[in-house]
């Protein structure tokens, strides 16, 4: 897979000029045997969430969600960072400016709730730092991934800016008090006190970081792609829910997928000690 090499080879600051830069695809979509990998283009910023930024993730998961020959989506970035979050220059130029700031956040916390919305399940792939709403990104995404020399953290604070937009995502992958030591004190943790802490699945070397993601995108697109869909869907509407309506809910998701064809179609296969066939894709 291994998404940084050539884009960032061709896109880095020396390969491109300013102008050119400014011009060049923000994200690049590459698509293999169902998984959809989605990369971060701006390696010289450390991948801010500018609004193209946002505007041409947003544009590209749309996309992807309405596309039934995908059954898993990696996000990835090129370049030393994952995503260092807002582009600072940008909220600057912008200070005095409360309609477009309201919204570029609005569209931000859109882009984050809609990689909970996808269909297919989204899978960061973090080979760098993480900061801010770079730190929410990869909260927000199911599943992630993260090489053993990624950091993340909530810096807001030490530049005059809470985190508080990027709280919302990671305080429902981590505990309170860990995400309030983060915000309060602006300190990054590195990628085995992320996975700790829940805030990442899997921590490996660099070297293996593209296998590792290969081979979580590739068992999950595997599986029937319109359960997987309903599953996710289920999922984070119980999380939310009372624990009386989370059961309801989910026996009533129970009784729907086990209608379904390839509810039968796995209990045969399985029982027939033989690989399913899915009929969703």
């Amino acid at each position: 897979m291994n998404p940084s090499a050539a884009a960032t080879a061709a896109l880095s600051p020396a390969a491109l000029s300013p102008a050119a830069l400014a011009d060049a695809p923000w994200v690049d979509r590459v698509d293999q045997a169902g998984i959809s990998t989605l990369t971060m283009l701006r390696p010289e910023r450390a991948n801010p969430l500018s609004r193209p930024m946002i505007d041409a993730l947003r544009a590209h998961l749309t996309a992807i969600a309405a596309d039934r020959s995908i059954r898993v989506v990696v996000l990835a970035a090129t370049g030393r960072a994952f995503c260092a979050g807002h582009d600072l220059r940008e909220l600057k130029a912008h200070r005095d400016d409360e309609v477009w700031l309201r919204a570029l956040f609005d569209d931000c916390s859109a882009l984050m709730v809609a990689l909970t919305h996808m269909p297919q399940p989204v899978i960061a792939r973090v080979q760098g730092i993480a900061t801010a709403a770079g730190c929410q990104l990869v909260s927000m995404c199911d599943l992630a991934v993260a090489s053993s020399e990624a950091r993340f953290a909530l810096p807001g604070v030490n530049v005059g800016i809470f985190c508080t937009t990027p709280a919302v995502g990671v305080a429902r992958s981590i505990l309170r008090k860990q995400v309030l030591e983060m915000l309060l004190t602006g300190e990054a943790i590195d990628a085995q006190a992320a996975l700790a802490r829940g805030l990442v699945n899997r921590v490996v070397p660099a070297e293996a970081l593209d296998d590792q993601v290969m081979h979580l995108a590739t068992l999950i697109g595997s599986r029937s792609s319109a359960l997987v869909a309903a599953g996710k869907q289920a999922f984070y509407r119980q999380v939310e829910m009372t624990l009386d309506a989370a059961y309801s809910l989910a026996s009533a998701e129970m009784v729907r997928a086990l209608g379904l064809d390839d509810a039968g179609e796995g209990i045969d296969a399985f029982l027939g000690k033989r690989a399913p066939t899915w009929s969703h894709g």
